[in-house]
């Protein structure tokens, strides 16, 4: 099991740490959080849960300094966070949803990344190194080059960099913002490992999250948050998605959009038409397997795989983000084939890419909300070299509509929307484009379970319309009954196909790790 040091300061098993006293907070107009009040232990783990737009990410920023509420209190054993350095002396730990790390930089400047003063380091270079090389053998299960640029690294990996920079000082109190969301189904095994160690260790472990398992996996208590306003706190096996879907928006499961899980049966009979893209001989890298695939219209195709095993590369290169070593692509529209070799060559034959991690690939920090809806409108609807506006604007709302995006102004900055809507403006700006195939790299990473669902029902519909979906997911269970098929990778290459009834939790798990069935599970890897 992982284990993390003990914390430098011990606390009384039970004893409260984290107190919050009808706290409020607005950014003009907008109000995150309203007279929200709650209390955590020492030794708990107590999840934050709420739709996107709740406030828990401010939550989390009030506990790190970094905002301070207009009314009401945040303390932590009675002291008040006022900035991140005080956050920091008093043991207070938090990692972001966004993956901040120093981009040009090492994996070793990354974790102590502000612990150095000015004119001389905290600790000797011998000492950083082993102790953060021991601590990131611990969490990521394997050895990580220290000297590494992070820019090189994957995203799985690099949010356990994020994690080991904030367990480095030993905290008091950790604050988890999403944090298994870019990770992959062995690593957030490890991560509740590290979890329960903390937990073991006296410390004060809050979690915000969306996935509903993790919750009933390994939370003591659960505040539900409903437009910024705390509306109970559920503790143990209280803690169903019933209960909290009933508390988050009001309404009961009965009355929820259907989970994949559900529409299984409630789909009705398939009626799947011609191909809509095809690869031939496709190679991710020298020495894998071809990959021969064919999706067509009407048909949600999952893709499944380890961290790493090629299924992120192969999405990319079918919508003509990468180039493979070898092979062709073609998209299929009214009897024409259409070559796909580039992002533009993609977006002419009308194959849309929704990116996973959005801050990288998906958003332009410095534009408003509708300026990164827009950007990719302009064009394909300008009168005569003239942008119109009007035009963009309809799409906008529609898509606002569409999806139930939240927002104040449209003109305010993309960063003010939570991290579920902001990944909303990104998928809508692809489905205003009408594309006839649509890939969606881990599209929920970071969205509620309400939005979750709208999307679930989003997706069938666009498939019933005649769409061709792709869908990438690090969580197993959102490809059962939303998939026709699922493709799981390993190795670079396609291990095997699973489909209809076949598309279980546990068999595409055991194929994820080199099964064919689940029996496999127990001996017979192929």
């Amino acid at each position: 099991m992982t284990t993390i040091a003990k914390p430098g300061v011990s606390e009384t098993p039970g004893a409260e740490v984290v107190t919050v006293r009808a706290v409020s907070k607005s950014f003009g107009e907008a109000r995150a959080l309203r007279s929200c009040s709650f209390s955590a232990r020492a030794g708990e783990v107590h999840a934050l849960v709420g739709e996107n737009g709740s406030g828990k990410s401010t939550m989390a920023k009030l506990l790190a300094g970094v905002l301070h509420p207009d009314t009401g209190s945040v303390t932590v054993n009675g002291e008040q966070p006022i900035s991140p350095h005080v956050a920091k002396a008093m043991g207070i730990a938090v990692v972001f949803q966004e993956i901040l790390v120093a981009e040009g930089s090492t994996v070793l400047d990354n974790l102590f990344l502000g612990d150095d003063g000015f004119f001389r380091a905290r600790l000797p270079q011998r000492e950083k190194r082993k102790r953060a090389q021991d601590l990131l053998n611990r969490l990521v299960g394997s050895e990580v080059d220290l000297d590494a640029n992070v820019d090189e690294l994957s995203l799985n990996t690099r949010q356990w960099i994020v994690i080991a920079r904030a367990l480095l000082g030993t905290p008091r109190v950790v604050v988890f913002d999403e944090s298994t969301a870019a990770l992959d189904h062995s690593s957030v095994e490890r991560f509740f490992e590290v979890v329960r160690g903390l937990k073991d260790s006296g410390v004060c472990v809050l979690i915000v999250t969306h996935r509903i398992h993790e919750l009933t996996a390994i939370c003591d208590r659960a505040t539900v948050l409903s437009d910024g306003a705390d509306v109970g706190t559920l503790v143990g096996g209280e803690i169903t998605e019933a209960k909290l879907l009933e508390m988050m928006r009001g309404r009961t499961q009965s009355d929820a959009p259907l989970r994949p899980s559900h529409q299984l049966a409630a789909r009705g009979t398939k009626v799947h038409k011609e191909e809509a893209l095809v690869a031939v001989g496709v190679r991710l890298t020298p020495d894998a397997a071809p990959i021969d695939f064919a999706i067509r219209a009407g048909e949600i195709v999952g893709l499944a795989g380890l961290e790493g095993h090629g299924q992120v590369e192969f999405i990319q290169v079918l919508t003509g983000f990468k180039r493979p070593v070898a092979g062709q692509i073609h998209a299929i529209a009214g009897g024409e084939r259409h070559p796909i070799d580039s992002a533009k060559s993609a977006d002419r034959a009308r194959v849309a890419y929704i990116p996973g991690d959005r801050k990288a690939e998906g958003l332009f920090p410095n534009l408003s909300v509708f300026e990164n809806f827009g950007i990719s409108r302009y064009r394909p609807t300008a009168r005569a070299g003239f942008i119109d506006r009007g035009k963009v604007q309809r799409m906008f709302l529609e898509q606002v509509k569409d999806l139930s995006i939240r927002l104040g102004r449209s003109n305010a900055p993309i960063n003010s929307l939570s991290g579920g809507n902001q990944q909303k403006v990104v998928i809508g700006r692809s489905l205003a484009a009408a594309p006839l195939v649509i890939a969606l790299n881990d599209p929920t990473r970071g969205v509620d379970i309400g939005a979750k669902n709208d999307l679930y029902v989003l997706l069938r519909s666009l498939a019933e319309e005649g769409k061709a979906v792709l869908f990438l997911s690090n969580e197993i269970e959102e490809f059962v009954g939303l998939c026709d098929r699922v493709v799981v990778f390993r190795l670079q290459s396609v291990f095997g196909t699973l489909e209809d009834g076949a598309v279980t939790s546990d068999g595409v798990l055991a194929a994820m790790f080199g099964y064919s069935d689940t029996e496999g599970l127990d001996g017979g890897r192929r």
